[in-house]
């Protein structure tokens, strides 16, 4: 099975990116992983992998790549040469079963509607996570692919999602949900309205509203928002989650009482900490294209890589893609 990495890909640059192929292709024996960018930077950090890992992975030279503040679309155009679209292309030729990159979220998502190409029904694509809530997973989509949307944008994410609910996490009949402002119907804007007229009309389980205070309580499987709505609130239980960690660490180093708590306390808060932590989440699925996409972290280092590559891997094995397209046929 066969990925192509950005390697140039995220703030942390190739040293981390090809630590994480290094970590996926040892916990994966299937894998096979194409590295694309400045071979001068990859292969030093290639050296300590073992000699059978390093069998499974190659190098592709790449010269050029597209920045986190570049004009996505505009980058993807005239850098033709880049890392990220050099990996897309090998998704669209099928040298590679899918991409994996921790690049511009924008150029990833211009990559898959150029060059991979969206799938027959879907205008536009929608970047879906997986958001641990009180007792089940609640899958949130567009988390950033599209920032702006019409009304047959949100519907289409709402099938899309519920089809990834039901097939690719295996809930039975998923309980698909508008985010707005209130749960009340006269609530949201005109183009949420409109999208809540289409999707309860659609033969979707449509449960009406939830609003930001429902997600972490389980109260729909699948919460449709637009790109941007949808990236402030996952950035922000992000942060939040991060801050409360850091919180109860500061406490209780703080105070003698609960140091001795924290020792019966520690296994707790990781097991808690991993639930809502990106790098063992890995990547999100870029649903609507006719290939593999997944988006890493930009922050992330060589765990959360392995993990992105893990996601891609299972999607693959899923025939996520395929799924995606025979349900809306």
């Amino acid at each position: 099975m066969i990925f192509a990495l950005d390697a140039m890909g995220g703030d942390h640059g190739p040293s981390e990116v090809c630590k994480g192929a290094i970590e996926a292709c040892k916990e994966h024996s299937d894998l096979e992983i194409i590295l694309v960018g400045k071979s001068g930077e990859i292969e030093p950090a290639l050296d300590e992998a073992p000699g059978e890992i390093v069998r499974r992975i190659s190098v592709v030279h790449s010269e050029e790549q597209i920045g986190m503040d570049e004009h996505p679309s505009a980058a993807l155009r005239k850098k033709r040469g880049s890392s990220l679209r050099m990996a897309m292309e090998m998704v669209r030729s099928g040298e590679a079963e899918g991409c994996v990159s921790a690049g511009n979220t924008g150029a990833i998502v211009a990559g898959g509607v150029l060059v991979v190409g969206r799938i027959a029904g879907i205008d536009r694509p929608a970047l879906g996570v997986a958001l641990p809530t009180l007792n089940k997973y609640t899958f949130l989509l567009d988390v950033g692919a599209t920032v702006r949307n019409r009304p047959i944008n949100l519907y289409q994410f709402a099938l899309m999602g519920n089809v990834y609910s039901k097939k690719i996490l295996g809930v039975a009949e998923p309980e698909v949900a508008l985010l707005s402002n209130g749960s009340e119907d006269i609530k949201g804007d005109e183009t949420v309205a409109a999208a809540r007229e289409l999707i309860k009309n659609s033969g979707l389980n449509f449960t009406g509203y939830v609003e930001g205070d429902d997600i972490p309580y389980s109260r729909a499987d699948v919460v449709v928002a637009d790109g941007f709505t949808g990236n402030v609130t996952l950035k922000f239980a992000e942060g939040l989650m991060s801050a409360v960690y850091s919180l109860l660490k500061e406490e209780m180093g703080n105070r003698i009482l609960p140091k001795v708590g924290m020792l019966f306390m520690i296994p707790m808060m990781k097991d808690l900490w991993a639930r809502f932590n990106y790098e063992k989440h890995g990547g999100t699925p870029l649903l609507g294209v006719r290939g593999t996409v997944v988006k890493a972290h930009g922050r992330s280092k060589a765990p959360a890589i392995a993990n992105a590559l893990r996601v891609a891997r299972s999607f693959v094995i899923q025939n996520g893609v395929g799924v995606i397209r025979e349900e809306l046929e």
